[in-house]
């Protein structure tokens, strides 16, 4: 099979092998003025700090229970079945504008999230008293929230470890948004509502699953 060439490197075949000389020059030629570089290498730079510091950072922060981060807010234990219905109002604490400073929503206004967004998974509120039995019957796609246990518990990201599942502690922002005052309780969205089921652990039903 033949190559078709254009007719003018058919005509002019010594500019042809000399402009693609130039543009293979052209493609590994410096042109400008140049400098040196004055920033240190990153990450050189990363590995000098790093070997600069401690070989166990964990003296310097003291023990995982003592970290404020890691404390979880706390509920009552529940006493009774019962199933209630909270909608998580929201009031801005501060006034929404556009970057053209038009007011977009005042300070104070109230809305409920749930107008506008979904929760598509289920929360599982429990101590660290009663996970076994949160884990034995939550799905996958539930999400475990662990709420302050005795001293003597371990800590969430050890609970996680232990049982290789995702588990998060309950913020009390999160409690006071949701509405939580016992464990274990099943929070599900239904509607544009939260509907909170408080769920009596009893040891005499070992098999009885989550709602």
């Amino acid at each position: 099979m033949g190559v078709r060439l254009h007719p003018l490197i058919l005509a002019c075949p010594t500019l042809s092998w000399s402009l693609m000389a130039t543009l293979a020059h052209a493609g590994t030629a410096t042109i400008g003025r140049v400098w040196p570089i004055a920033e240190p290498d990153a990450l050189t730079e990363i590995e000098g700090r790093t070997a600069r510091q401690p070989a166990d950072l964990s003296a310097a922060f003291g023990p995982r229970s003592s970290w404020s981060a890691m404390r979880a807010a706390s509920l009552g234990v529940t006493r009774e079945d019962r199933t209630r219905s909270v909608v998580p109002f929201y009031t801005l604490p501060e006034e929404v504008r556009l970057p053209d400073g038009k007011l977009l929503y005042p300070k104070g206004f109230t809305f409920n999230p749930l107008s506008y967004v979904s929760l598509p998974q289920r929360l599982v509120v429990v101590t660290p008293r009663d996970l076994d039995w949160a884990l034995a019957r939550a799905s996958d796609t539930d999400f475990i929230l662990i709420a302050a246990g005795s001293s003597k518990d371990a800590d969430v990201l050890t609970l996680s470890d232990r049982h290789s599942r995702a588990l998060f502690i309950l913020e009390e922002r999160v409690k006071e948004r949701l509405g939580l005052t016992v464990a274990p309780v099943i929070v599900r969205q239904l509607g544009q509502k939260l509907e909170l089921t408080e769920i009596v652990v009893d040891p005499k039903r070992p098999g009885r699953p989550l709602p």
